[in-house]
């Protein structure tokens, strides 16, 4: 079981943020507290998440660039920004139905792709 957190860098007021999520839900609060995140701005869960935060595709936190560095001290896994697509395609496949294994399939085709292009690139974004 494990935390992640991208390199995302996502201007927000005076901050950069990233993205971090873990294998369970456990995982990822037990980090937050940690690290100094407040709970209630935890998106993508069905019950904690609230008002358009509970919409989030997946269950993640947004977290400032000091807070990634933190999470990685303590043992988060760094990732890049292709990360959450990667996982979030992966709990598809998971779901052992077939419309959303492909689908999951798909993205992981896509995001293998894209970080074959950023190689290529010498890792700019085209």
């Amino acid at each position: 079981m494990s935390v992640y957190v991208d390199d995302m860098a996502a201007a927000f007021g005076n901050m950069v943020m990233c993205h971090m999520w873990a294998d369970t839900d456990e995982e990822l609060l037990e980090m937050a507290d940690k690290i100094g995140v407040q709970r209630k701005w935890i998106q993508g869960h069905p019950t904690l998440s609230f008002g358009k935060h509970r919409n989030a595709s997946w269950v993640h936190f947004d977290i400032a660039k000091s807070k990634r560095a933190l999470a990685i001290k303590l043992g988060a896994i760094k990732t890049d920004r292709f990360g959450p697509l990667e996982y979030t395609a992966k709990l598809l496949i998971e779901t052992g139905d077939p419309k959303q294994m492909k689908i999951g399939s798909k993205k992981l085709a896509m995001v293998a792709e894209c970080r074959e292009c950023r190689q290529e690139t010498g890792g700019k974004m085209l």
